[in-house]
């Protein structure tokens, strides 16, 4: 008996079996969502019919796409079927019996035993087909694959396993059948199906038919919802749409639709989202745009469409211009996807720049969750930098934990004689807000940014200036005594009054600074290290190391506070043996605080205690 016709019994995949068990009961408060989920599977079986139909004759049919809805009272059943693509038994085995997700272990280990956190999770995810057995004890599959003759049957009553057995069917498509669990009669009642029909379904392009009085009739209005005109459509069709189009239980945060005509025409409808992915920093996982050429389904995340610092975009674009064959390849370099994506950028930005000005703290609720990712866009998007910069966010040495701050606020604040924009970077908020740097800004009472996501360096490094203010590192190079307010003579003389223990630190640490001179940054602490003006920072540094990126050596410079206690006792040792001791505390101390790994902790610990016990 060939594998095309034989029966066989499968285990699901772990994963999806520890999904099942967390999603029926996670989800067990929102049951309706199940039929919302196969309509959308069938919906998009319908979508993907048509648009193979274009590239191949044989499929294109005299019948109409159409999806229905049909109940059984005596058999507890319920039914939603279609006439679309249907699955060939690999396809079956592969979209019924795994999880296509590449993050779905990450996922899973996400999950905190909180039932409703873990709800909005599961629901994020895309529990798709599965949600079926929220309801129902069995659920059958019988499908068949547009162009092949053979059918397929699939079985699970949920648990461990599956069975898949040829079947027949005359037709090509996919009937679902669900045997509902006993305590689930409310779903054999045809007005409480076509009420979740009108809620959560209405909007689908297809019309989905249920059977009243002998005849089939629809249910939904059948109509692209972003056709319709703007002023026919309420907040719920929105966010219904949206939750048709991207599982996601949480209404989203904002969005915008429009109708382009000119050179180009196309409409977009497009959805900031109000919690980020899981897998938001999956570089396997990019989410994209869903595209239509002419209503015409043509592909999921066409990641072409939108930025990759946009990437938590969700909606769908509807061109009258592309071609209804394109293509990927094609979409990587067309000019009318060119301008497609420039228009959708604009469109977005302008959304968020709107939220940030009316909505302020559902604009700090979507900084929370995707500025780190908007933080790429001045190096990725160079024509639309400014427009990005101002709609960053940063927490200051002015602002409460929680709190954030916009590069405009901070030049408002700025003294008239302040030149710059400064910040520090860190790999913590914590570090940042602790930095040695930060000393002396403190003293004066001037703000500084306290930069401590990983992006944060990239950011720096391709937005040099805002508003005409150069961005300005405190840990890097010397500062400048004039616009801190410092005396430059009595620096000066500060040099030359040290200058003997300045000449002894560099001879004793040659093979580890760079330099060695008198700070201006440091009130409170002996020592601290700086990078050379126009290098990488020590926080790139370090940062491209545990990337295990391959990088000069580049030796910092360690500035001393002559007026501290620990620098005065330095200063004041002869023996050679012990000042290099000291000297190497004084560094590796400089390091620590800077966040850095020692290369000789062992030795740093020795030297440490050994001190320690000399002055007791």
């Amino acid at each position: 008996m060939s594998s095309e016709t034989a029966t066989e019994t499968r285990q699901f995949e772990a994963e999806v079996q520890q999904l099942l068990r967390l999603m029926i009961h996670s989800l067990y408060s929102n049951r309706d969502i199940f039929l919302r989920e196969l309509i959308s599977n069938a919906a998009d079986a319908c979508d993907r019919l048509r648009f193979a139909a274009l590239k191949d004759e044989s499929l294109q049919s005299e019948e109409a796409l159409e999806i229905r809805v049909a109940v059984d009272r005596d058999k507890r059943t319920v039914t939603v079927s279609d006439n679309g693509i249907g699955m060939t038994r690999e396809e079956v085995i592969e979209n019924l019996g795994t999880i296509a997700h590449s993050g779905t272990r990450r996922f899973l280990e996400s999950l905190s035993g909180d039932e409703k956190q873990d709800a909005q999770l599961i629901g994020q995810f895309g529990v798709g087909f599965y949600s079926s057995f929220i309801v129902a004890e069995e659920v059958t599959v019988s499908t068949r694959k547009a162009g092949e003759a053979q059918g397929v049957l699939w079985t699970s009553d949920g648990g461990g396993e599956f069975r898949i057995e040829a079947g027949e069917r005359e037709t090509q498509g996919t009937d679902v059948t669900l045997k509902l669990r006993e305590d689930q009669d409310e779903f054999l009642e045809p007005e409480r199906l076509k009420g979740i029909i009108r809620r959560y379904s209405d909007h689908v392009g297809f019309p989905i038919q249920m059977e009243e009085e002998g005849e089939w009739k629809q249910v939904n209005r059948a109509s692209a919802l972003w056709t319709r005109p703007k002023d026919a459509l309420s907040d719920e069709d929105y966010q219904g749409f949206y939750q048709h189009l991207t599982h996601d239980p949480e209404p989203p945060l904002a969005w915008s639709h429009n109708h382009v005509e000119g050179r180009h025409s196309y409409t977009t409808l497009l959805y900031v989202p109000a919690r980020a992915p899981f897998d938001l920093w999956d570089r396997e996982r990019r989410r994209g745009i869903r595209l239509y050429v002419r209503r015409v389904f043509i592909m999921d995340e066409a990641e072409q469409l939108m930025p990759g610092y946009l990437r938590f975009v969700r909606g769908i674009v509807d061109s009258d211009d592309l071609p209804l064959n394109v293509s990927r390849e094609i979409l990587q370099d067309n000019r009318i996807v060119r301008s497609i994506r420039a228009g959708s950028v604009k469109k977005i930005l302008g959304l968020l720049e709107d939220m940030a000005k009316k909505r302020p703290e559902d604009y700090q609720s979507f900084w929370r969750e995707f500025g780190a990712v908007l933080k790429e866009g001045p190096g990725e998007d160079p024509e639309n930098r400014e427009r990005i910069a101002g709609l960053l966010r940063f927490r200051s040495t002015r602002s409460e934990e929680d709190e954030s701050v916009s590069l405009a606020d901070y030049v408002d604040r700025m003294a008239p004689d302040q030149k710059a924009v400064y910040y520090v970077t860190a790999d913590s908020h914590q570090a940042a807000r602790n930095s040695p740097h930060l000393e002396l800004f403190r003293k004066k009472e001037m703000e500084v940014l306290l930069l401590s996501d990983r992006v944060d360096e990239w950011l720096v490094a391709n937005l040099p200036e805002f508003d005409g203010k150069p961005l300005r590192s405190i840990a890097m190079g010397e500062l400048d005594p004039e616009e801190l307010g410092e005396d430059e003579k009595s620096q000066e003389a500060d040099q030359e009054q040290y200058q003997d223990l300045v000449e002894r630190l560099k001879k004793t640490l040659e093979d580890s600074a760079a330099d060695v001179r008198v700070s201006r940054r440091l009130v409170d602490s002996p020592a601290c290290l700086v990078a050379e003006q126009g290098g990488i920072s020590l926080n790139l540094q370090r940062l491209l190391k545990e990337a295990g990126q391959s990088m000069p050596e580049l030796r910092p410079v360690l500035e001393i506070n002559p007026e501290h206690p620990v620098i005065q006792r330095l200063a004041d040792t002869e023996d050679e043996a012990r000042f290099g001791d000291w000297a190497r505390v004084v560094f590796d101390q400089a390091a620590l605080a800077e966040g850095a790994q020692l290369e000789d902790p062992a030795g740093f610990v020795r030297r440490l205690n050994s001190l320690l016990t000399e002055s007791r």
